[in-house]
C-alpha cells in the first residue's frame, strides 16, 4: 500500500458554546480534515485545527500542503512512515506553515492499521477498548446556570470524573464553582481542577489548601504554573501531597522527558499525535508515572489510552465535532469505547463535506449557526 493522493476539506463554524479557561476565550471552530488516499482507494483520515484564528482559504491550504508535506508522503508506505525516526537539523527543525503535523500522523496510522486489518488500538497493543472518561466543561466563561446544566447532564450520562476550570483572581469564585459542581454531580465524584498556568507554586499550594479546608477533595490540579518551571511543579508536589499534579499538555516530547526526569509530575498529560503520545507513554511507564489523555479531536485518543499502561482517564469535553464523521466514538456509562473497525474507525461524513465545508474564509458575522451535533444542550 502506497500513498498516491490526498484531499483536504476546510471547516469554519460557530461553536455551540464559548469554551475557554482563565487565559483564553474561544467561540469558533477552524478545522482542516486531511484524507490520504492509497493506490487501492483506502483512505486515512486526520484532523488539524487552529484554535484562535481562521485558517486560510482552501486553495492556500492546498498550496502549502503540496509544498511542505506532500513531497515526504507521495509514494510512501504508511507503515514505514509511522515507524520512521528522523532528526531534523538546522532550518529543517521547524513547524509546517499550517497545522498539518498531527493530521498527517493520524492519517498515516489510520492507513497502516487498515493495511494490517486491525483497529488502531489493537495495532498499538491494546487489549481492552474501554477507557474511563472525565467530563471536562471548558467552562470558565459559562454562566453559573449553564455550568450547572452542563455538569448535571454529564452526570446523567454516566460520567463520574469531572474537571472544572479555576484560576479566577478571586479564590471565592473558585470555591463557588466547586460548590455548584458538588450540588450538580454529588459527593462520590472524582474532581479535577485546571488553572491553565494561572499561578505561581506558592499561590497553587495556597489555593489547594483553601479548597481542602472548604471540604473539597481534589484528585488532580492541572497545569497550575508555567509549563517549563519544573522546579515549581516539584515544589507543588511536595507542598500539596494530598493531590496529584497533572502536567505536560503544552510540552513537546523533549519537554515531557525533562518534566519526568525532574519529578515535576504525578500524571503525565498527553494529546493527539499518535506517535508522540505512544513514545511519551512508554517513557512514562519507565518512570512509573501514569498518563491521562487530554482533549483529542473526536476522542481519537481512546486508541492510545487503550494501548498505554496506566492510562486511566480520557478527557471528554462535549464539543460539537460529531457532525464531521459518519460514526463518532461511542460513549457509554462514563467510558469511551474504541471502535472495532479497521483503522481508527472515523470516516469523514459526506453530508458534512457537502453541507458544512467552507472553502473560503468567512467573517464571523457570516458564519452559519452551530451544527446540531453537540452531545450536550445548554438552554
Amino acid at each position: 500500500m502506497r500513498i498516491e493522493g490526498f484531499r483536504l476539506t476546510r471547516f469554519q463554524y460557530a461553536r455551540d458554546r464559548v469554551i475557554g479557561d482563565s487565559q483564553v476565550h474561544i467561540a469558533h471552530a477552524h478545522n482542516i480534515v486531511l484524507e490520504l488516499i492509497a493506490g487501492d482507494g483506502t483512505v486515512g483520515l486526520g484532523f488539524g485545527l487552529s484554535l484562535f484564528h481562521p485558517l486560510p482559504n482552501l486553495a492556500e491550504i492546498d498550496r502549502v500542503f503540496r509544498a511542505e508535506a506532500w513531497p515526504g508522503l507521495e509514494g510512501q508506505s504508511p507503515v514505514a512512515l509511522v515507524h520512521r525516526v528522523s532528526r531534523p537539523r538546522g532550518g529543517n527543525q521547524r513547524r509546517m506553515g499550517l497545522p498539518f503535523e498531527e493530521a498527517i500522523n493520524q492519517a498515516c496510522w489510520d492507513l497502516a492499521a487498515k493495511q494490517a486489518g486491525l483497529p488502531l488500538w489493537r495495532m498499538l497493543g491494546g487489549t481492552d477498548p474501554k477507557v474511563r472518561t472525565y467530563a471536562s466543561g471548558l467552562d470558565y466563561h459559562l454562566s453559573d446556570a449553564h455550568y450547572v446544566q452542563l455538569f448535571t447532564q454529564a452526570a446523567v450520562q454516566g460520567h463520574r470524573g469531572f474537571k472544572i476550570k479555576v484560576g479566577h483572581p478571586d479564590v471565592d469564585w473558585d470555591i463557588h464553582r466547586l460548590k455548584l459542581l458538588k450540588d450538580a454531580v454529588g459527593d462520590l465524584s472524582v474532581v479535577m481542577v485546571d488553572s491553565n498556568e494561572a499561578w505561581s507554586a506558592k499561590e497553587t499550594i495556597r489555593r489547594l489548601e483553601i479548597y481542602r479546608h472548604a471540604g473539597f477533595d481534589i484528585f488532580w490540579v492541572e497545569d497550575p504554573c508555567l509549563r517549563d518551571d519544573f522546579d515549581a511543579l516539584r515544589e507543588i508536589r511536595a507542598g500539596a501531597p494530598w493531590t496529584h499534579v497533572n502536567s505536560g499538555e503544552y510540552l513537546d516530547l523533549r519537554g515531557k522527558r525533562k518534566l519526568m526526569e525532574t519529578r515535576g509530575v504525578d500524571i503525565l498529560n498527553v494529546h493527539g499525535h499518535v506517535s508522540d503520545v505512544m513514545k511519551a507513554g512508554w517513557l512514562a511507564a519507565e518512570y512509573g508515572i501514569p498518563v491521562s489523555l487530554g482533549n483529542t479531536m473526536l476522542e481519537i485518543g481512546v486508541h492510545m489510552a487503550s494501548a498505554l499502561p496506566e492510562a486511566h482517564w480520557l478527557e471528554y469535553s462535549f464539543q460539537n465535532y460529531n457532525h464531521l464523521v459518519e460514526q463518532p466514538i461511542e460513549m457509554r456509562d462514563g467510558f469511551a469505547i474504541a471502535p472495532d473497525r479497521p483503522g481508527h474507525g472515523l470516516v469523514l461524513s459526506e453530508t458534512a463535506r457537502a453541507q458544512h465545508a467552507v472553502p473560503e474564509v468567512l467573517a464571523e458575522a457570516d458564519l452559519p449557526p452551530p451544527p446540531a451535533s453537540s452531545p450536550i444542550r445548554l438552554t
